[in-house]
């Protein structure tokens, strides 16, 4: 079809409501955090003038653009359903793309990324109409000095609506862990046996003269990784984002490689949630583990919680390599005895040991309650883990500590 018969059925996306309404959808998705910029709106419009008005056709044509990263995909779909609801849509031309009242149907549950997304878009049609003089065309999420105070703020010290920012932030800083030679072998440039089979393959193709020997080298793997996160009353505003920060740094999406992982979190006893880590998005992880810890921000008994690791969950721990990163702020109110007791067995039984301290952001701290002085005598380093900057210094921390 030639493209003025194209804007001849569609009209001119470039003066019609359809580009006003795309350029729309496309601050609500930033506002959800997923990274649109003009580039991408540029093709939406491109790919909506070539496919058509067709619901499904409509939203495949926008998904491909728009999202490049899978953890938004779910996000893009139901925020594309919340702002496009007219059901006659492709009998009415998506009604010039105008997005439809609310409907006083049950409410729809939502990620928290999409409710807060549409939280502007259903002030706005509420809100009186706005003077010409008083329209400001300016979108941005933040200014770069907003950005970078964020980045050296502590996360106790965050009000609401900066807070679920700085998480969104969070989940895009990456955490590439140590790897580890493996059992298992495959064929590479360096290695310490000939790969037979590879040889006989190549030979094949020179009949039968042996050309080429390949070689079997190493796998190289991830360390396992074994995370243990506080979630008591004085840890409650770092456990939630932390959690967030682990389930997108290791995803095999960032590691490029599948890593196990196993997560637990500790108050007066111990809950897994590595089931929850199994889920692909992060908004579902954090409601799966919110409903799993039924001792939210109470009180904290490290060493029985260890205990139970130790009874229930000791096969975690694999070949004496793992990783295990025990965030905590140390005030434990269990017994002293039966903590020193189980520390010293997670020391042995473990690669290493490392103590994330969001108390580490006060200067001149001193581990001297008695939970945290022995913690700091028991792992093999403390790093602070209270605000992005530290977050994102975290992998070269670990290396660091790793080579010693």
């Amino acid at each position: 079809m030639a493209e003025g018969a194209v804007l001849s059925q569609l009209g001119d996306a470039r003066t019609g409501k359809l580009a006003d309404n795309l350029s729309g959808f496309g601050r609500t998705l930033r506002r959800a955090g997923v990274r649109v910029d003009a580039a991408r709106m540029a093709l939406a419009q491109q790919a909506v003038m070539l496919v058509g008005l067709q619901r499904e056709d409509f939203c495949a044509a926008l998904e491909a653009v728009l999202v490049s990263r899978e953890q938004d995909r779910l996000v893009f779909r139901e925020l594309f359903d919340a702002y496009f609801k007219n059901p006659d849509v492709a009998q009415k031309l998506l009604a010039q793309m105008l997005p439809s009242a609310e409907s006083k149907a049950e409410p729809v549950q939502r990620r928290p990324r999409v409710n807060e997304a549409l939280a502007p878009v259903r002030a706005a049609r509420n809100a009186p109409p706005a003077r010409e003089e008083d329209k400001i065309e300016f979108d941005a999420a933040m200014t770069a000095s907003d950005l970078q105070r964020l980045r050296q703020a502590d996360f106790n010290q965050l009000s609401a609506s900066e807070y679920i920012l700085v998480e969104r932030l969070a989940r895009d800083v990456p955490l590439p862990l140590p790897h580890y030679a493996a059992r298992r072998t495959r064929p590479g440039a360096r290695g310490s046996r000939p790969h037979w089979p590879g040889a006989m393959h190549h030979a094949a193709r020179s009949g039968g003269e042996v050309l080429h020997i390949p070689l079997l080298q190493r796998r190289q793997q991830p360390l396992p990784l074994l995370v243990l996160v506080d979630v008591s009353g004085s840890m409650e505003r770092y456990a939630r984002l932390l959690l967030a920060f682990l389930h997108a740094a290791t995803a095999p999406r960032h590691t490029g490689a599948a890593v196990r992982r196993d997560v637990f979190a500790f108050g007066t006893g111990l809950t897994n949630l590595t089931p929850a880590f199994r889920l692909a998005d992060t908004d579902a992880m954090l409601q799966v583990a919110s409903q799993a810890i039924n001792d939210f921000a109470g009180g904290t008994r490290m060493g029985d919680s260890l205990a139970q690791l130790r009874q229930q969950h000791a096969r975690r721990l694999v070949g004496r390599r793992t990783l295990v990163l025990l965030i905590s702020d140390g005030l434990d109110t269990g017994a002293p005895e039966v903590l020193t007791q189980e520390l010293a067995w997670l020391r042995r039984h473990c690669g290493r040991l490392l103590w994330l301290n969001p108390l580490l952001r006060f200067d001149g701290y001193a581990p001297t309650a008695r939970g945290a002085a022995e913690l700091h005598r028991q792992a093999h380093g403390m790093l602070a883990v209270h605000n992005l900057s530290r977050l994102q210094d975290l992998a070269a921390s670990l290396a660091s500590v790793l080579r010693q």
